[in-house]
């Protein structure tokens, strides 16, 4: 009998560098490449906030970091939208203290 002995990590603990990303930011989109991201970018975005909407109604969140989060999601689609729908990775490095 095998048992899973590894752990799952999202954010902090991942180290995530341009060439590792798997991204080509040098691509260029069409037009209609574009605009058919547009449209599952925001129905992403709207259901996003659906889901942040719930989590402020029960309690979960206050009304005012529910606001901010719709904000941050507003300004994320924003800067696609200006780099052309392709993701650009903040080259950011995380690491574990490990010591």
């Amino acid at each position: 009998m095998a048992f899973f002995t590894g752990s799952l990590s999202f954010g902090g603990g991942a180290l995530i560098q341009a060439e590792e990303s798997g991204v080509n930011e040098t691509v260029q989109l069409t037009e209609q490449q574009q605009q058919e991201l547009a449209k599952l970018h925001k129905k992403m975005i709207e259901q996003h906030k659906k889901v942040v909407a719930k989590y402020v109604e029960f309690g979960v969140f206050s009304k005012d970091k529910g606001e901010k989060i719709d904000a941050m999601l507003d300004k994320k689609y924003e800067k696609l939208e200006q780099n052309g729908f392709i993701p650009k990775w903040e080259h950011k490095k995380y690491h574990k203290d490990n010591e």
